[in-house]
This record gives C-alpha cells, sequence and structure tokens, in this order.
C-alpha cells in the first residue's frame, strides 16, 4: 500500500471524527482499511515465512503452517 493511500485513510478517519463522512467517502475508507489490512496481513506472513526453530541438537526447523480448524 502506498504513502498517499495510508495518507488518505488517515485523512478520512480524521473527517470522521469531526464532520463525518458521505456515504461514498464511507464506501472509499472501507476499501482503504480493506487494502491495508491484506497488505499487513501479506507483511506478516512474508516475516513467518522466514522464521525457524533452533532445536536442542543444532537442527534449524521451520516454522509450520497452521491449519484451519473448525473454530478459525
Amino acid at each position: 500500500m502506498t504513502e498517499e493511500r495510508i495518507a488518505r485513510l488517515n485523512e478520512l478517519a480524521r473527517k470522521s471524527k469531526t464532520i463525518g463522512l458521505t456515504e461514498a467517502e464511507k464506501q472509499e475508507q472501507a476499501l482503504l482499511r480493506q487494502e491495508y489490512l491484506a497488505s499487513i496481513r501479506q507483511s506478516l506472513e512474508a516475516q513467518l515465512d522466514n522464521v525457524y526453530f533452533l532445536e536442542k541438537d543444532g537442527t534449524q526447523t521451520k516454522l509450520q503452517k497452521k491449519k484451519h480448524g473448525p473454530l478459525s
């Protein structure tokens, strides 16, 4: 997500707290929030892909992705 889009999201958040948003602005804010959250999730997933556990015997074990259960 670009800095301009983050700035726009922050601008809309400030405006919603002061004077309120139009319906079009609310929709834009919702889309920007979804995009922002997706970029955070992607960044975190990329970081976790590089996590390894150091075992007692000195070997490294890569972090495994958790399988989604019925409560996820």
